[in-house]
């Protein structure tokens, strides 16, 4: 079993339970049981596991019976809880919605997630108004906005999956039960691409809810490698906002539930999240256990053997994520040539999103110069993307040149990040309720083109 994560209560609690294949209905049970009496309930469970409460001390003894783990980690762990206060503090409230549906998930894979009717209350929004002129988008329709999805960013595109989500939810709750059965595949991957795309836009929570909606769709729809890859997306959306214990919960979460069903290419993926989450949380041995296990079984991909929603996973691809976990864990020389190789290929985001980290393993060894050089280069690649995640880590770039500031390529860079501050999308700081549609201020119409343009024309509004 891999090591529980001793930071938090909630993610502590959920972790042990799940290593047991325990339910929070299970988990209730076996404590009302230690203590004699039917106080305890699954609601109370989730309350814990969501740091919505924080039990106290008579019950903290009891778990670190039922759960068999040290009683001084769970004491430790409530202590940073009550310090920390609830998760979700600050408008969460779509992190810890998806955190205990991926656990109810795992701990039973055929739970009624979804229920059609009222999936349209739970659907992000961000669509168009007005009449919706057809059903939920084909199978060539999704493939069609993930290739574009290669060459331009959520900026652009962002509104497009928004729409083509609205259209798969209204589809679904006008439908019987064989038709039903058709259409939940098809809202798990328009789901997931939405997500993505709107986490790539710096619209972090609608991403959040459009990923939990997708791990309903796949639930229903019997695909536990299509929830898996829901929740390894969203794994990724908060390791990219700064949330590593969220997303290392997601993510191995995400491999338990998906590894008997999954392929190779997929089962190596989810480990990359992994490894990647626990690298950016400081606990590098989980890091480089998920990378030995993803390097592993990346040797068993076969071409063309993976779902078609995995199509642009390669070994240049995976070797970047081994790149970018090495330089993560501060072992920057192993990564360079492995994140060098990631830039070339004619993928803007790509470049920016790699090119980014390449400039953090080189600024750890020290090569200055070379860091903002490559730094520079990514910037102009995530403006052209239209990225607000390839943009966010080379804004704060800036700060880690700090101690360098008197340096001329460091004040190169300070400039060159100034001038493309208005060209480049607002990173996830604030999600919008509302995302805008296309045609309208921020959406393709109006930013298309404008922010792939690193050096002159039409200043585009910032999306955020």
């Amino acid at each position: 079993m891999t090591p529980p994560d001793p930071r938090l209560l909630g993610p502590l609690i959920a972790q042990l339970r799940l290593a047991r294949g325990w339910s929070q209905q299970r988990l209730a049970a076996e404590l009302c049981a230690a203590a004699g009496a039917a106080t305890v309930t699954r609601h109370e469970i989730s309350r814990w596991e969501r740091q919505a409460r924080v039990p106290g001390d008579r019950w903290l003894r009891r778990l670190a019976l039922v759960l068999d783990a040290p009683a001084a980690l769970l004491v430790e762990a409530a202590g940073r809880s009550r310090h920390h206060g609830p998760v979700g503090a600050g408008g969460s409230r779509s992190r810890s919605a998806l955190l205990a549906l991926a656990q109810r998930w795992v701990a039973d894979p055929h739970a009624p997630l979804l229920v059609a009717p009222a999936a349209h209350r739970s659907a992000p929004v961000g669509a168009p108004g007005g009449s919706d002129p057809g059903g939920p988008a084909g199978p060539g329709e999704l493939a069609e906005l993930r290739r574009l999805d290669d060459l331009t960013g959520g900026a652009d595109l962002a509104p497009a999956g928004a729409y083509r989500l609205r259209r798969a939810v209204r589809a679904l709750a006008g439908a019987g039960p064989a038709e039903r059965r058709r259409l939940l595949p098809v809202l798990a991957e328009t789901a997931q691409l939405a997500g993505w795309l709107h986490a790539d836009a710096g619209h972090p929570t609608v991403g959040l809810d459009a990923y939990r909606l997708g791990l309903r769709a796949a639930a229903a729809a019997g695909d536990p490698a299509l929830a898996g890859h829901v929740l390894g997306s969203a794994s990724h959306l908060l390791a990219g906002a700064g949330d590593p214990e969220g997303a290392l919960l997601l993510a191995r979460t995400a491999y338990a539930g998906a590894r008997r069903s999954a392929g190779p290419g997929l089962r190596a993926l989810l480990l990359h999240r992994v490894a990647l989450a626990a690298a950016l949380g400081g606990r590098a041995r989980a890091a480089r256990q998920a990378l030995d296990a993803a390097r592993q079984t990346a040797g068993a991909v076969e071409p063309g053997a993976e779902p078609a929603w995995l199509y642009w996973l390669d070994d240049t691809e995976l070797a970047a994520m081994t790149g970018r976990a090495l330089v993560a864990l501060g072992r920057p020389r192993p990564a360079l040539p492995l994140l060098r190789a990631a830039r070339r290929g004619g993928r803007p985001r790509r470049a920016a999103v790699y090119g980014g980290w390449l400039a953090r393993g080189l600024l750890q060894l020290g090569e200055v110069e070379q860091a903002c050089a490559v730094a520079g280069a990514a910037l102009l690649d995530a403006v052209r993307a239209g990225s607000a995640r390839a943009a966010t880590p080379l804004v704060e770039l800036e700060r880690r040149l700090a101690a360098h500031r008197t340096e001329p390529a460091v004040r190169r860079y300070a400039a060159l990040l100034a001038d493309a501050r208005g060209f480049l999308p607002r990173g996830p700081v604030t999600a919008p309720s509302r995302p805008p549609a296309p045609g309208r201020r921020g959406g393709p119409s109006g930013a298309a083109g404008a922010t792939r343009r690193a050096g002159g024309g039409t200043r585009p509004t910032p999306t955020g």
